[in-house]
């Protein structure tokens, strides 16, 4: 990395969505350093999420989830502190369900739930191959999302298909970034470990608790000699862990799974404080339950602008 400022400038806080997979990398290359002191960041990330399609003939089962949807999350990011930021996201959420076992396509589009989030880099250490750092995350889960859609009938759709949960969840994770890798200093690995653990939402219903771990190789081929542009590309592997849902207290068994991504994820820095992102995963291999519905596409987009607010 060129400077420690420069390093802390590049850097925001990674974005959630509430979709599970829909975390990826955020709204910067790396995930682990807080924004710089005083600075601000606005994003938008898109992201398309295709799963494989379970259910019984004619019947939507209660722990369905859609097989596609689409979030688009809106995420401003304020650095107070050199070690510390501060993040809200706010995420429009349009979920589809469809399949050849249910009679009729059936989903909607709705505001999903919001989150406040606290992040604290614990760790740094710079060296003439450049910088480790490490940085914990917390915040809730508001339920500020829609949970209203229903079918053609009238039935409202199953809590896994509404944009919102109506659950206060708490949302945990650790991050690692370390540059220089193998002394190169253009190659970064980034690690993001996360959790969302769940508590009981709409119709009565709690939504399995998750567990994802995200590691990104990036390799710098081209900076520009006077920073203001760059490009980061490399391989991505995620693994992510759903719980069994709980309608009524009872666990719905079968509904658990775990998931194997892997894929590629690149950034461009196209002018000082600007990155435009493209990343997209598919699913290798899953671990699952009959009612499981695994992740086979995740596509993902965004743009992100950093500012000064203040010195």
């Amino acid at each position: 990395m060129r400077n420690n400022l420069s390093i802390q400038v590049l850097s925001g806080v990674a974005v959630l969505l509430c979709a599970t997979t829909s975390r990826a990398q955020g709204a910067a290359p790396e995930t682990a350093p807080p924004l710089f002191p005083g600075g601000g960041l606005i994003s938008y990330s898109s992201v398309l999420i295709t799963r494989q399609a379970s259910g019984t003939s004619g019947n939507l089962l209660a722990t369905a989830r859609p097989t596609f949807s689409h979030e688009g999350t809106f995420n401003f990011t304020w650095g107070f502190h050199p070690d510390f930021d501060v993040t809200v996201l706010l995420p429009i959420v349009t979920n589809r369900f469809e399949s050849a076992a249910v009679s009729r396509a059936t989903g909607g589009t709705g505001l999903g739930d919001a989150m406040l989030l606290l992040k604290y880099r614990f760790f740094r250490r710079d060296s003439p191959r450049g910088t480790a750092q490490a940085s914990i995350t917390v915040g809730p889960k508001l339920p500020t999302g829609r949970t209203d859609l229903a079918s053609a009938n009238g039935t409202p759709l199953p809590a896994g298909l509404q944009p919102g949960s109506g659950s206060t969840d708490l949302f945990v994770a650790a991050n690692w970034t370390y540059t220089g890798l193998f002394g190169l200093r253009r190659l970064v690995a980034d690690e993001d470990f996360h959790s969302l653990l769940r508590s009981r939402g709409t119709q009565a219903t709690r939504l399995g608790s998750e567990v994802e771990s995200r590691f990104w190789l990036s390799y710098r081929p081209y900076e520009a000699k006077d920073g203001s542009r760059e490009w980061f590309i490399g391989p991505v592997l995620t693994w992510q862990h759903f719980e069994d849902d709980l309608i009524a207290g009872v666990s719905q068994t079968g509904s658990a799974g775990d998931v194997l991504l892997s894929g590629i994820t690149t950034y461009f820095g196209v002018r000082p404080g600007m990155h435009l992102r493209l990343g997209a995963d598919w699913g290798s291999a899953h671990w699952s339950g009959a009612a499981f519905m695994p992740i086979r596409r995740h596509i993902s987009f965004g743009i992100t602008q950093q500012f000064r607010m203040h010195r």
